[in-house]
């Protein structure tokens, strides 16, 4: 039986779907069997940052509808074989589905995957909720910003009612010297969400350049943001790594 994580921020622009992406595929590359899920809503876009907007046919409303198996709408990676992506439905009326649906939904993806992480939309509403239904673990990504900082304070309260096994902050597009400015440290991110860190992942311009060429970070770089990506697929994995420095 595999791992749910729900992948969540408060608010948009802190790169939540570029890690979802990036630690997904590591884990693909660790030898771990990696189901990646969009569960945005009409707005679904893992599937640019993953490269395969040419492969996705059927979306996880057609699963919960009876439209399709699981197996027929997670399609595989083309350059990763341990990688697998489900993506959201863009219409309108996929938003009736309901979080028990999605628990059934993703209590099927674990019996076939080690680890499925779960793409939240941006922002606290309906759609957060139906992300983390189904999720055994949590991670909230933030940003060093103060604006970002408050909104993982306030995904971190709709949360707290799921009985997850573990909850984990992510510090995304880490500036050294900004932090420095600025007189804060990770540690103050720490603070403000009240979380076990799990990783830290540097400001890279080349996420930005992967995103546009979709192509996986991984297959391109193995260091900078590529570096933590992988760092925290080996946490959530269960091995202890210490944190790179930036």
């Amino acid at each position: 039986m595999g791992t749910a994580y729900v992948i969540a921020s408060g608010k948009g622009g802190t790169g939540k779907t570029s890690f979802t992406a990036g630690v997904g595929a590591a884990m693909a590359c660790a030898g771990h069997k990696t189901l990646c899920i969009d569960a945005d809503i009409g707005l679904r876009n893992l599937d640019i940052v993953l490269g395969m907007t040419d492969r996705v046919l059927m979306t996880f409303a057609d699963v919960i509808a009876g439209r399709c198996a699981l197996e027929r709408a997670a399609v595989p990676h083309p350059r990763l074989p341990n990688l697998f992506l489900l993506t959201a439905p863009m219409g309108r009326d996929a938003k009736t589905i309901a979080p028990q649906e999605m628990r059934v939904l993703v209590a099927s993806a674990k019996e076939s995957f080690d680890f499925c992480l779960i793409d939240a939309p941006a922002g606290l509403g309906s759609g957060f909720h139906l992300a983390a239904a189904g999720a055994d673990c949590a991670v909230i990504v933030t940003t060093t910003d103060s604006s970002s900082l408050r909104d993982a304070q306030r995904a971190v309260l709709e949360l707290s009612d799921y009985a997850f096994r573990a909850r984990h902050l992510a510090v995304n597009r880490v500036e050294k010297k900004l932090l420095r400015q600025l007189h804060r440290t990770i540690d103050d991110a720490i603070d403000a969400a009240g979380l076990p860190l799990i990783g830290v992942i540097p400001e890279d311009p080349r996420v930005r350049l992967a995103t546009n060429r979709e192509t996986p970070l991984l297959l391109t770089e193995n260091k900078g943001a590529a570096k933590a990506y992988a760092n925290i697929a080996r946490r959530l994995a269960g091995e202890r790594v210490p944190l790179m420095k930036l």
